[in-house]
């Protein structure tokens, strides 16, 4: 043979060698590769992880789990049965349970040896019942399940729920398997992977008749359940109890962060899904999804309202940065701001002229709107869109108009124009000042959430940065991410917070009859500072706004309270944050009738019903 058969030779041996010791190995020495290959002699039965607990950041447990118990069935293995006794024990028709089996032997490609689940969360008693009789039923089993319990009867929106995994969600998703629970909203949703846990399984031997036996090898092969990891959250459990007391019967939400660190104390929807319902969501799906106050739309993070008068102070704190006003700039009120000859936006009563802390005491219409002109009229910039478009930046710097980037998943950005809007609206250079003079008050195209509004009460108790809003504090192995420990820096210099600070103070602890806007607010002792809002709602009545920070110096809450058609910002969501704020601070309320008022109040009739894409 010449060199080159040689080599060719040598290395057909070699390929032949590999391809035998390969062999020899899989079907001598490697016994998990039979198994897996032979599995229709063996019966997987799958072990369900406990899922993680979430906790709030007191360490008490807001989200635990309780058992629950489903019956399932193996189609291969079944046998003609007793399916009178079957549906005495569980008080079901014989149509569903023949459904049943038509609906397995249409699927059998798909199923295979797999155990499908049958019955889910019956009963204790159905449990027991079944259990004495399961000789009557050959291919029928029982497996339990851990299912959300909830000690706190509060956090449905915030925490979400888990359901059954869909078909949809399997093809996208190989690593589950029919019967499992995946979460499904809220945090449940966003920590998902920490939460599952890993699924473990017991291998069962089966003789040619196809019957269970023992055990392969003693339990060799098992494979435990690894629980899921329980997550620290940022919420304070009592508190946010104690907010969805407050917002019974109304329509808004309530967003609380600490300024110090971004953490969300607490975060309500109102009306939100009932706690008691949310662990077997299944059965009330339909009564939920079709209740015309939409409770599953979680309005702290998805609702773009027009902010209304709080906005005052970002068009304030652009116009102390651009120079175009200073603390001490007076403007004049009659009634309003006339921005044609003959058009007015309308103002409340109160003494003119005003300096620029005392007008966010007041809440003047008209001061703002000077404050907006002038700082879309300044000469520095060459027209409107230039101009425009630098103040779009300050607002954005804010947070504004677009997502913060929490770990809520349904979390939306807002609406913030910009010139092309209105340049397609009106047409290039055809729009002034006073074309969009409503965005000097929070009106127009402007949309926000209330964790948008949050997040700015945040920043000025901080006097110019915030932090990503986020809602958990810890994971065990895990570190926090860095987007939440960064501080986020405004394009707003620290000094101009201050008029702005001094004037929430006194929009608060003014003295009766000085024209403080928020006095229903005032807490002796705890320096609430705050900004009333009144939005334009074209639903129905005005929208209330009411945002605030405290203490005055190192602030410990930053809290946004939103409610629909409930007039103005300082009847009703003035004192809703004070109580939030009270009860955080203190343990305590002050004023036990202004608490039970506020509580037992039913706006939610007022609330014009609407249809929410």
């Amino acid at each position: 043979m010449n060199n080159k058969s040689r080599i060719l030779a040598i290395g057909v041996v070699i390929v032949a060698l590999v391809l035998v010791i390969r062999l020899f190995f899989l079907q001598i020495i490697d016994t998990e590769y039979k198994i897996s290959a032979e599995n229709n002699a063996y019966k997987y039965i799958t072990i369900y992880p406990v899922r993680g607990l979430i906790l709030d950041r007191n360490g008490n447990i807001l989200v635990s789990n309780r058992n629950s118990y489903d019956i399932m069935v193996t189609p291969v293995d079944l046998q003609p049965f007793d399916t009178a006794a079957l549906c005495r024990i569980f008080s079901i028709e014989k149509e569903f349970v023949r459904e049943k089996m038509a609906e397995y032997k249409k699927n059998r490609r798909r199923i295979g040896y797999q155990s499908v689940v049958f019955l889910k969360q019956v009963t204790e008693q159905e449990y027991g019942i079944f259990l004495e009789q399961i000789y009557k039923f050959p291919g029928f089993s029982a497996t339990s399940k851990s299912i959300r319990d909830y000690p706190y009867n509060a956090g449905a929106n915030l925490f979400g729920y888990t359901t059954e995994v869909s078909d949809e969600f399997l093809q996208k998703n190989p690593s589950y398997r029919m019967g499992d629970y995946v979460g499904a909203s809220g945090l449940e949703l966003s920590y998902e992977s920490v939460l599952k846990g890993e699924k473990g399984y017991t291998i069962m031997q089966r003789d040619v008749h196809n019957r269970i036996l023992s055990p392969l090898a003693e339990g060799a092969y098992d494979k435990p359940a690894i629980p899921g990891k329980n997550i620290v959250t940022t919420i304070d459990g009592e508190l946010q109890q104690y907010g969805e007391y407050l917002m019974q019967n109304k329509v808004g939400s309530i967003v609380a962060i600490e300024p110090a660190s971004g953490e969300i104390l607490s975060l309500i929807s109102s009306p939100g899904i009932e706690i008691s319902k949310i662990a077997n969501i299944s059965r009330y799906y339909n009564e939920i999804i079709n209740d015309p106050y939409k409770p599953m739309f979680n309005r702290a993070v998805m609702s773009a309202y027009p902010p209304g008068s709080v906005f005052k102070i970002v068009n304030g704190l652009i116009g102390l940065q651009e120079g175009v006003i200073s603390e001490s700039s007076q403007y004049p009120c009659r009634g309003g701001y006339y921005y044609t000859p003959t058009r007015i936006l309308r103002c409340h009563a109160h003494r003119s002229p005003l300096d620029f802390p005392h007008a966010i005491m007041m809440s003047c219409n008209a001061y703002f709107c000077y404050v907006l002109k002038e700082i879309l009229e300044n000469p520095l910039y060459e027209n409107m869109d230039e101009s425009f478009a630098k103040w779009r930046s300050y607002v954005e710097s804010m947070g504004f108009g677009e997502k913060l980037g929490s770990d809520f998943p349904a979390e939306l950005g807002g609406t913030l124009p910009t010139a092309e809007t209105y340049n397609e609206i009106y047409g290039k250079g055809s729009w002034r000042t006073s074309t969009i003079i409503s965005l000097s008050i929070g009106q127009g195209e402007i949309g926000t959430t209330p964790l948008h509004l949050a997040n700015l009460a945040a920043i000025i108790a901080n006097r110019g940065y915030f932090y990503t809003p986020h809602l958990v504090k810890s994971i065990p192995d895990s570190t926090i991410s860095e987007r939440f420990t960064e501080r986020r820096y405004t394009a707003i210099d620290s000094g101009y917070f201050d008029p702005v600070v001094e004037g929430m103070y006194m929009a608060v602890n003014s003295k009766p009859g000085s024209g403080g806007t928020a006095s229903r607010a005032r807490v002796k002792g705890l320096e609430i500072c705050g900004k009333t809002g009144t939005a334009q709602n074209p639903h129905g009545k005005d929208n209330a706004v009411f945002i605030c920070f405290a203490p005055k110096d190192e602030p410990k809450i930053a809290v946004a309270v939103y409610l629909e058609n409930a007039g103005f910002g300082g009847t009703w969501a003035a004192p809703i944050a004070s109580l939030l704020v009270e009860k955080y601070l203190t343990g305590e309320i002050s004023r036990p009738e202004l608490e039970k008022y506020m509580a037992e109040s039913n706006l939610i009739e007022a609330a014009k019903l609407y249809k929410r894409e």
